[in-house]
C-alpha cells in the first residue's frame, strides 16, 4: 500500500485536492526512472532514486473508482506497472480508452482485485495499492504486507483519511526504509502479522 500522506493522516482534502501532498514529485531536478510512461515526475535526487526503485518493483495497480475518475484512468497509461485493477461498483462504458488500455474493472471486491493483480504481477513483482477507502478495506482483511508512506510535512485538519474508513489496529515492524527527500520523508514498513 502506497501513497503521499499529510501529518495527520490525510491523502486529499475533502474537495479532493492534493497540494501540496504531491508537490514532490514535480518540484525536483532529478527525473523519476522507473520505467514509468508519465515523464512529468521530477523529484529530489534522494526521492527519485528511491521512488524509481520502488516503482520498478511494481507489476500491478489496485486503485479505487474515485482516484480513476479524478484522474480519468492517467488517460489509460499506468503510473507504474503493466495493469491497473479498478475496484468499482459499475463499469464505465464511456471512458474512451476502454478498448485499449491495460485496465481491468472489478465488481466483486478488493479481494479480487488483488488476487487478480498479483497474478498478473507475478512472483519477482509487486502489487501496490493506494491509500483511502480501497486500502483501508484491503488492511481490514488483512491483505496488506507493506506500507510504503510519503510523509509530508503539512497538516489538513480533515480530508480523505489515508486508512478510509477502517478503524482497526495493525501493528508494523520497525521501517526498512527511511529516505529524506524535499518536504517529503518516504518510509516504508512490512506489516507485522499474527
Amino acid at each position: 500500500m502506497a501513497d503521499a500522506v499529510s501529518l495527520d493522516g490525510f491523502f486529499a482534502t475533502e474537495d479532493d485536492q492534493v497540494d501540496p501532498l504531491h508537490d514532490f514529485y514535480f518540484k525536483g531536478d532529478t527525473p523519476i526512472d522507473a520505467g514509468n510512461r508519465h515523464t512529468s515526475f521530477r523529484a529530489s535526487a534522494a526521492s527519485a532514486k528511491y521512488l524509481a526503485q520502488e516503482w520498478s518493483q511494481i507489476g500491478a495497480m489496485v486503485i479505487g473508482r474515485r482516484l480513476f475518475d479524478i484522474t480519468n484512468g492517467w488517460d489509460g497509461v499506468p503510473v507504474a506497472g503493466d495493469r491497473v485493477f479498478v475496484v468499482t461498483h459499475s463499469v464505465p462504458t464511456d471512458w474512451e480508452f476502454i478498448d485499449t488500455a491495460p485496465y481491468t474493472f472489478v465488481t466483486d471486491g478488493v479481494a479480487s482485485a488483488i488476487a487478480q493483480a498479483k497474478e498478473v504481477a507475478g512472483p519477482d513483482r509487486v502489487v501496490s495499492l493506494n491509500g483511502g477507502d480501497v486500502g483501508g478495506q484491503a488492511f481490514e482483511a488483512g491483505l496488506v504486507d507493506e506500507l510504503d508512506v510519503a510523509l509530508v510535512p503539512v497538516v489538513f485538519g480533515s480530508g480523505k483519511r489515508f486508512f478510509g474508513g477502517f478503524t482497526g489496529k495493525v501493528l508494523l515492524d520497525d521501517p526498512t526504509a527511511v529516505v529524506q527527500g524535499d518536504r517529503v520523508t518516504h518510509l516504508h514498513y512490512k506489516v507485522r502479522k499474527g
